[in-house]
């Protein structure tokens, strides 16, 4: 392979983990410290907020893997090189 697009790859496959890593990282903060406020003002929606929390976590979350799974594509199955 050549050296140059060795280096790019990996360099790109940083960039992707760490780019896919940052939205959903405030995004998640920020879904959660709302939903700990909505339970905070209604305790009796606890179980409605939690639910729907946890599925936009799970989705939020899903963003991450793709950019790894970028990232993997791109550091071991190269279409590149």
């Amino acid at each position: 392979m050549n050296p140059t697009i060795a280096a790019a790859s990996v360099i790109a496959a940083a960039l992707a983990v760490g780019l896919a890593a940052i939205g959903p990282g405030f995004g998640q903060g920020n879904a959660s410290g709302e939903a700990v406020s909505g339970i905070a003002r209604q305790p009796e929606a606890e179980g409605k907020i939690r639910g729907t929390l946890l599925l936009s976590l799970a989705f939020m979350e899903s963003l991450t893997i793709y950019g790894l799974v970028i990232a993997l594509v791109l550091l071991f199955a190269n279409p590149f090189a």
